[in-house]
């Protein structure tokens, strides 16, 4: 697997966190009472996991999970990788074991499967609309609350690439930060960023929002590692690339701002280096994806 796509020790452990609450939501301290009542405790039986349409597959881990955490005489055999394409009919993965435990885990696990394939799938259109071009798809912090590790975790199996995690591993100076800046300082942004980098406890990268491209002028002569273009018109894009390459050259341009899949590819030309979107995370439509009867075991 993709070194990107590491479903590593901080996505485990978000993942668990999350399975308990699903299951606890679900079965509370009495269980599954349809099960319970209408399926004899010695059914053993085999389902496929089936996609309904195309996407890209993310998740696997999760839903494999959810079986791990509920009866681990649970059986689970994976057909595909995340990251990998789906068309309609692809037989993801099969589970085997009780009855029981297989009906009462399949909503947590294809809830997971569905919400996570959709994001690793919207992600993957915003990429192959920019194909062929030198241009970053990324994130952005728009994530549902405990699922941030899981949702960026999708984006890398869609081609995407990962912005800042939280508040705590960047820099990143927005239009509030600045204008209690100055109403404070009444300094320039490049005194804001000056300012974050002698101050910073940490090395990291420092990004700056600006709106005009007098703010950019103003911006560059910092040299931030990155500066964040919000809501620019695609001309206005073209000239932040001439004057960053005049005034700083090893600053990456980032766009943002209400960017869509008509849009993307137009935006990508302008020759920035990045474009982040929100939707990708807090706007994808869940992928149909779905537990199919195989057979009766016993």
């Amino acid at each position: 697997m993709n070194s990107k796509l590491l479903f590593g020790p901080p996505e485990r452990d978000a993942a668990r966190a999350l399975i308990e609450l699903a299951l606890t939501e679900d079965l509370s301290s009495v269980g599954d009472l349809t099960s319970q009542t209408i399926i004899p405790e010695t059914e053993y039986a085999e389902v496929q996991i089936v996609a309904r349409q195309p996407g890209v597959l993310a998740g696997l881990p999760v839903a494999k999970d959810v079986f791990s955490k509920y009866d681990p005489e649970v059986e689970w055999k994976s057909l595909l990788n995340d990251g990998d394409p789906l068309i309609e009919g692809s037989v993801i993965a099969t589970v085997s074991g009780p009855l029981r435990s297989l009906l009462t885990g399949e909503r947590t696990a294809l809830n997971f499967l569905t919400l996570l394939s959709g994001v690793a799938s919207l992600t993957n259109r915003f990429v192959e609309e920019v194909a062929g071009l030198d241009v970053q798809i990324l994130d952005t912090r728009k994530t549902f609350p405990g699922y941030r590790l899981l949702q960026k975790y999708a984006v890398r199996a869609g081609g995407g690439t990962n912005h800042r995690i939280g508040l705590y591993d960047g820099i990143l100076i927005k239009d509030n930060h600045l204008a209690g800046w100055k109403a404070e300082t009444g300094s320039p942004v490049a005194a804001a960023i000056q300012q974050a980098r002698r101050e910073s406890p940490l090395r990291v990268p420092i990004e700056v929002e600006v709106d005009t491209l007098d703010q950019l002028q103003d911006a560059l002569e910092a040299k931030p590692e990155f500066v964040l273009l919000d809501n620019m018109t695609n001309e206005q894009l073209k000239n932040a690339v001439s004057l960053r390459n005049d005034l700083s050259e090893k600053t990456k341009l980032e766009a943002s701002g209400g960017i869509t899949l008509q849009t993307v590819r137009e935006i990508a030309e302008t020759g920035i280096d990045r474009i982040s979107i929100g939707a990708l995370t807090h706007s994808a439509v869940a992928l149909d994806i779905a537990f199919d009867w195989s057979a009766r075991l016993r």
